[in-house]
């Protein structure tokens, strides 16, 4: 029977390893020993009886009952990690590093990072860069990671994401479980926020770049759809017993009764897939779908993915690409300011490095961590700038050739471009909500994490993690960020005015048209009744056998002057003079406002003159 605090499959098969078995079965990455096989119980879990083997077994026949043996306790691994990192609607938020399960989840997320140390103070600066492995040395040698006295900052910047990475710096200085959850299921489009912790303050900050055709597409099949409506706390599909069997197979025990044609090779085999997520975005991409390649099988956020992937190559051409990717901040009390985005590059933040290694600069001189985090915000919204001033350019462009010759191409580009400025406009507002709630309520949002309850903390007062100098720049990051936001409204309403502007004019070319042709009907109208009226070849119709439209016809063959006296234009003329002014009479009336008004104002105009 299986043993209290253990696992165990639907055959009651417990999933923790024996007593026996425990110094070969897997331990746990971050405790060394299973928590649960170590826990202390009740009752003495029973001895398994070991199967006794018939001396008529055939002598391969131990080999191949030690293979079935192996796969059945890895089948059985599979199971107890699915179970303890199952995650859904009502799963417990965050992630903490500390759990084995965290490991078993984000293990697989893997990347080479680029990390920068920086340690400065107003008189002195240290500066270093680390891959992976030196850093997470780096940060479980505690006397190697200590401060020095004289540091009064130290900035950890990180270069992409990667779990070893991301897991060191956590354990070190002990971040919070629901801000690596938002650093890990975080996407492209997620709001920017800000988050107050007993620890430390936590920034997201979505950085728009300017970016080529290439970047933006990659971008855009990396990073998936803009909205997505998967639970927050949303994993990779459980291992199902269905799974099983295919796993059975890779691994070469298809069927239990032919060990001999698998132990030979053959059975059939593919390529397995990956079980646990390998980036940030296979996160919330369940794992039968990346199984699967037919477009009715695939799960909704594949879809979604690819919608955006194709939606992105119909609309490049003459259009803003932009690159929108998180960056999250960590600000500590001691000093300790962590950044990360996901770029393995740092080039985003050099400009920030270049200023604390002079020595005469603001953010080196103030030594202040709050400023640190008030710079970055600055960078991002400066990189927001120029997303904006290109836009200007754009719209200053297409309103020329909309001016010049309305084409219908032009009208494509505007309808992208106004799409374009709504989703930054959606992505933008939350920064200035987050500056603003960091100016204001900074000292009230640090003081509701203090239990006023406990005696201790009664005569407590509480300070913000933002000084008053950085709320000072904040102001001036603030107004740089309502600039961006009325202009994004600016560029939309030039925009959809340009738009309305061309089918305008393209109904008012046609209204002419119309007109011109409606003006040439009406004069020839009656000519038209007329001649169709005279033209008739009928002997009993008097006008038209007795007169003529010609004042007088000489007669060759008779050799005589006869003179007719034409009927036809004393009717066409006096119809003419009635019909016409009937139908123009609008246009007259319009002609005549014009010369008044065109008068009246050279009058005004002559008077001006004079009296100037």
């Amino acid at each position: 029977m299986p043993r209290e605090n253990s696992f165990s499959d639907s055959d009651g098969r417990s999933l923790t390893p024996d007593l026996d078995d425990e110094e070969h079965g897997p331990s746990s990455p971050t405790y060394g020993t299973s928590p649960i096989a170590a826990s202390p119980t009740k009752h003495t879990a029973l001895p398994r009886p070991r199967p006794s083997f018939n001396s008529s077994r055939p002598a391969h026949s131990e080999p191949i009952r030690r293979f079935r043996h192996v796969v059945r306790k890895v089948i059985a691994m599979h199971r107890s990690t699915t179970v303890i990192t199952t995650r859904g609607i009502g799963a417990e938020p965050g992630v903490d590093v500390r759990r084995a399960s965290a490991d078993a989840m984000y293990g697989g997320i893997k990347q080479d990072c680029i990390i920068e140390v920086a340690d400065y103070s107003s008189t002195q600066s240290s500066f270093g860069r680390m891959t992976n492995r030196e850093f997470v040395n780096f940060m479980n040698d505690d006397a190697a990671s200590a401060q020095e006295p004289w540091v009064k900052v130290r900035w950890i910047n990180i270069a992409g994401m990667s779990w070893d990475v991301i897991k060191a710096v956590s354990l070190k200085y002990n971040l919070h479980p629901l801000a690596l959850e938002d650093v890990f299921n975080t996407r492209s489009q997620t709001r920017s926020k800000v988050d107050y912790y007993t620890q430390h303050l936590f920034l997201r900050i979505l950085c728009h770049e300017l970016s080529t055709d290439d970047e933006a597409f990659a971008s855009a099949a990396a990073q998936g759809s803009t909205l997505t409506d998967a639970p927050r706390s949303e994993s990779p599909v459980p291992f199902t017993d269905a799974d099983n069997d295919v796993e059975m197979r890779e691994m070469g025990d298809g069927d239990f009764g032919e060990d001999e044609k698998t132990l030979h090779g053959n059975s059939t085999r593919r390529k397995k897939a990956p079980i646990l997520p390998t980036s940030r975005s296979d996160v919330s991409t369940p794992r039968k779908s990346r199984r699967t390649t037919t477009m009715h099988s695939l799960d909704p956020a594949t879809k979604r993915r690819i919608d955006e992937v194709a939606l992105r190559a119909l609309k490049s051409g003459d259009r803003v690409n932009v690159k929108v990717s998180p960056m999250f901040i960590f600000l500590f009390r001691s000093g300790v300011v962590i950044s990360m985005h996901s770029a393995p590059s740092l080039d985003l933040t050099q400009p920030i490095t270049r200023r604390l290694r002079q020595r005469d600069t603001g953010l080196r001189t103030s030594a202040d961590p709050s400023l640190l985090v008030q710079s970055l915000l600055d960078l991002l919204v400066d990189k927001a700038l120029e997303v904006i001033d290109t836009y200007h350019v754009k719209i200053r462009k297409f309103e020329r050739e909309i001016l010049l010759k309305p084409k219908i191409e032009t009208v494509r580009n505007l309808h992208i471009l106004s799409g374009d400025l709504i989703l930054h406009k959606r992505t933008l507002e939350p920064i200035r909500t987050v500056i603003y709630g960091l100016r204001r309520y900074d000292v009230d949002r640090a003081a509701a994490l203090v239990d006023s309850s406990v005696a201790a903390n009664q005569d407590f007062k509480p300070a913000g993690f933002m000084s008053h100098k950085s709320k000072i720049y904040l102001a001036d990051v603030f107004d740089h960020m309502e600039y961006i936001l009325s202009s994004l409204e600016m560029f939309a309403g030039i925009g959809e005015n340009l738009i309305n502007y061309t089918f305008n004019m393209a109904s008012y070319e046609m209204n002419e048209v119309m007109r011109r042709l409606t003006l040439a009907t009406i004069i020839f109208l009656p000519l038209t009744l007329l001649t169709g009226y005279f033209g008739m070849n009928f002997e009993g119709m008097w006008s038209v056998h007795g007169h003529s439209d010609l004042l007088q016809v000489f007669d060759i063959i008779h050799e005589r002057h006869t003179h007719f006296y034409s009927s036809f234009w004393e009717i066409a003329l006096p119809v003419m003079a009635v019909v016409l002014p009937i139908f123009i009479t609008p246009d007259i009336k319009r002609i005549i406002h014009y010369v008044q008004k065109h008068i009246l104002m050279k009058r005004i105009v002559k008077k001006t003159l004079k009296t100037a």
